[in-house]
């Protein structure tokens, strides 16, 4: 297959890079100059589609090529593509978590968002998941359907909480250009409700944390010991290399993305190795003002905020008294407290971490 053979190209690439680049530095970017692990994320729900011999041979060519312990591997995976003998093939080869895509338990809601499985194949893909051994399983949700009830919702999330996941993910709905819902939304045959989606943010916390999960991202929830390490890396903007068709990547000063095309991709697969590679697209060299102003946006997004003195020392050329005037609005707003050099946003300004955001990128440009 070719695409396969192609995986495994830029997978050598990878693991050449690693070694010539990477020896001794923490690509999570937690801070710690001796860490040696990295986390593994098969993305965007497609994984799922391959046959079970493609995703065992996918998975040993990431295992194989890793240059340091896995500490976690997640694959997205759809619930009509969960099939017992491809889990089973996952799990062998070192995945330790899975994220599905259950979006609701209601069928209505479903067809709505336009989703090819139903609820009655949610609950069997997660007992397939459970009975093939899986110990950490997340489940997305989605919320603020146009005509969605508080109820409806509340029903959603007890179904969820039901099943025991060790990890929820919920996220607002958002209306993707040339998708159905964007057409219904701009010929004014669907509208948004902001206070519902408001409400319901609010309301999506409270009842999560009862049922004992802890928020710790605006949009995510786990049980004690199972956030996912893979996006906590990508929040604390660590290095991350993105492997195959339309895969992002952060890595060695550059950040790109690779052409979606099969076959453009493969082609610039053909060329000499090269940061970033032929035939990348969106591409940006990264210098401390960015890195910093992402980590700044992406941190504040987490419960637990950001150390601007952990900051300070990671990018000691940015010049940080140009944010004093925005945190001092923030909090005179009511949407950031700070206690010393942590800073956090309230309840209500996590509401608008988007607009935060988009205030931070103006202090940086």
């Amino acid at each position: 297959m070719r695409y396969l053979d192609g995986m495994e190209r830029e997978l050598d690439r990878w693991q050449a890079e690693c070694a010539q680049n990477w020896g001794g530095v923490d690509p999570l970017g937690k801070g710690s100059a001796s860490a040696k692990s990295f986390t593994i994320f098969f993305g965007g729900g497609t994984p799922g589609l391959l046959s079970t011999p493609d995703m065992a041979r996918l998975c040993e060519a990431v295992r194989s090529r890793a240059p340091w312990p896995i500490e976690e591997w997640t694959v997205e995976m759809a619930p009509s593509t969960v099939k017992m003998d491809k889990v089973k093939a996952m799990l062998d080869a070192g995945v330790t978590r899975i994220s599905m895509g259950v979006q609701s338990f209601d069928d209505q809601m479903l067809e709505n968002l336009g989703r090819r499985h139903a609820s009655k194949q949610v609950l069997q893909a997660y007992d397939v998941l459970r009975n093939a051994g899986c110990q950490n399983i997340n489940l997305d949700l989605i919320f603020a359907v146009p005509g969605q009830t508080r109820e409806q919702w509340t029903r959603d999330m007890q179904q969820a909480v039901a099943l025991q996941p060790e990890h929820v993910s919920t996220y607002c709905l958002t209306f993707e250009e040339d998708t159905k819902l964007w057409v219904q939304l701009t010929r004014g045959e669907l509208r948004r409700d902001i206070q519902n989606e408001a409400e319901l943010y609010r309301y999506t916390w409270e009842y999560l944390a009862g049922a004992g999960y802890a928020q710790y991202e605006v949009s995510n929830f786990s049980r004690p010991s199972y956030a996912c390490q893979h996006n906590l890396g990508t929040w604390y903007m660590g290095a991350w290399r993105g492997v195959g068709p339309a895969a992002a990547s952060q890595w060695l000063g550059e950040r790109w993305s690779n052409p979606a095309d099969l076959n453009r991709w493969l082609d610039g697969l053909k060329s000499s190795p090269m940061i970033p590679p032929l035939g990348a697209e969106e591409k940006v060299s990264l210098s401390e003002d960015l890195l910093a102003a992402d980590a700044l946006i992406f941190g504040l997004r987490l419960n637990d905020g950001v150390d601007l003195e952990r900051l300070h020392r990671r990018f000691p050329k940015v010049d940080w008294s140009a944010y004093r005037g925005l945190w001092q609005d923030l909090e005179a707003e009511g949407s950031m407290s700070r206690n010393a050099e942590l800073l956090s946003l309230t309840d209500s300004g996590r509401m608008y971490a988007d607009a935060i955001g988009g205030r931070i990128l103006e202090v940086t440009l």
